[in-house]
């Protein structure tokens, strides 16, 4: 490898030496040590603490403090009731297409969940993204079945 200047670098572990302020106008860093001339940020210590806006009230103390902000992304289901589910016949299996088929859904948009709500005595494989506690003891106490999708 030859010596060139776009070859040349610092020895391994080397560390460059403290840069020493207020020095002397030599040093490179002499008098007002690279903090301009007046005004608070020049000052010794530190500046202002984070979120200081010169005496105007701060953004975070202008804001509501409210509890209950709603989610960025929630999740949304298509969502059915175990009582609809009760009219299908014995024996078949329920998903998101069947239930378009029978007319109990009119826009599947979104993954489906089964609520708990009503009584259930068919037997039933029930596919769907989500189940309640309650729903899923419904349709198995009847001898169903429950799969999770998704």
């Amino acid at each position: 490898m030859t010596l060139s200047l776009q070859t040349l670098k610092p020895q391994a572990g080397s560390r460059r030496r403290k840069l020493r302020k207020g020095r002397g106008i030599a040093a490179g860093q002499g008098a007002s040590c690279g903090f301009g001339m007046r005004g608070q940020k020049s000052r010794s210590g530190s500046p202002t603490r984070p979120g200081f806006e010169g005496g105007q009230m701060p953004l975070y103390r202008r804001l509501p403090k409210l509890k209950h902000f709603t989610l960025v992304n929630p999740k949304q289901f298509t969502v059915l009731n175990v009582a609809k589910l009760a009219g299908l016949k014995a024996g078949s299996l329920v998903n998101l297409d069947s239930l378009v088929e029978a007319g109990l859904v009119t826009s599947p948009k979104h993954p489906l969940k089964i609520l708990g709500n009503g009584d259930l005595e068919v037997k039933l494989t029930v596919q769907a993204a989500a189940f309640t506690s309650s729903a899923r003891e419904k349709i198995e106490a009847a001898g169903g079945q429950c799969d999770l999708i998704g």
